[in-house]
């Protein structure tokens, strides 16, 4: 446990509560309340988020099995994107080991843009108006819309999933008052100017797209009004696809099987303007995630 992460463990011990963390997979700053004081803890060295800046172009492939850090709640992350696309998106491999219940609170997220994709095992969840706790399984995917209160509530052993947001460095707001599941359930209810979404894979049909590939399409693009997308995409057999990049960020991960240059849970981001082509080796399953723009198009 780094110095920072002790002391606020040592706070909280002492009955301070936590009213706000960033950033979420590496925190290095809280701020603190109770009994009148409000204190703000800082990392030794944390001057604050970097102010976002432009992506230097080039496509920024990550291996499975990199390095994990603890950030909020004890979970493990691993960094898709370590330049974090000039401070404009985090994308995230996230686990949870031990499964059981998590020690998370009802909180929020400062966020352009943010979706949960669950690569493997199920997670038990609840967010604000969109009724009681449910559990996300394997190819389920979630748009968290901007502001939106919600708590991680238990997970399977060995919990998996794949997280991506924007702005990279964001404010996590803890609530101490609100209780969810909230009374109301106000499915069309507008947070941020987006709708939450959950696509629920199992139920969800796929559609051919080219030689060889299906897909699953999510629905975000339109709730989420351009900002992001999120697909997901099958190959049955050997036969390659290309994309033609036209979002500012493009994440393709492997959520199943191997291609030629990617092996289970790599992943690729790409720049606008790219062009790349994946041959499978064997069937493979793949995770595509686009911030910022129409989207990236394999067809």
């Amino acid at each position: 446990m780094t110095g920072f992460a002790s002391t606020l463990a040592a706070l909280r011990a002492q009955g301070l509560r936590l009213d706000r963390i960033m950033p979420a997979d590496d925190p290095a700053e809280a701020v603190l309340s109770g009994e009148g004081v409000r204190l703000v803890l800082r990392r030794e060295g944390w001057t604050g988020p970097p102010e976002v800046g432009h992506h230097d172009g080039a496509t920024v492939t990550a291996r499975a099995g990199g390095d994990e850090v603890v950030g909020r709640a004890g979970m493990r992350y691993r960094d898709l994107v370590p330049g974090r696309w000039g401070g404009a998106v985090i994308a995230s491999h996230i686990t949870i080991p031990e499964g059981g219940p998590v020690p998370d609170d009802v909180h929020a997220h400062e966020i352009d843009f943010q979706v949960i994709c669950c690569r493997a095992g199920w997670v038990r969840v609840v967010y604000e108006d969109q009724g009681p706790p449910f559990t996300l399984e394997a190819g389920d995917v979630v748009l968290q819309a901007p502001g939106i209160r919600h708590r991680v509530l238990e997970a399977s052993p060995g919990l998996q999933v794949v997280e991506v947001g924007s702005p990279a460095a964001h404010p996590t707001l803890l609530d101490h008052e609100v209780l969810l599941p909230t009374p109301e359930l106000r499915p069309e209810r507008s947070f941020g100017g987006q709708r939450f979404v959950r696509h629920v894979s199992a139920s969800s049909p796929w559609v051919a797209v080219a030689d060889g590939w299906d897909e699953q399409r999510t629905g975000i693009a339109a709730t989420s009004h351009g900002v992001g997308d999120v697909r997901l995409l099958r190959a049955t057999g050997t036969a390659p696809l290309t994309w033609t990049t036209t979002a500012a960020f493009t994440l393709l991960y492997v959520t199943g099987g191997a291609t030629t240059d990617l092996a289970e849970d790599d992943s690729v981001a790409l720049p606008a303007g790219s062009e790349v082509t994946l041959a499978p080796s064997t069937p493979t399953t793949l995770l595509e995630v686009t911030v910022a723009g129409a989207g990236a198009h394999g067809v």
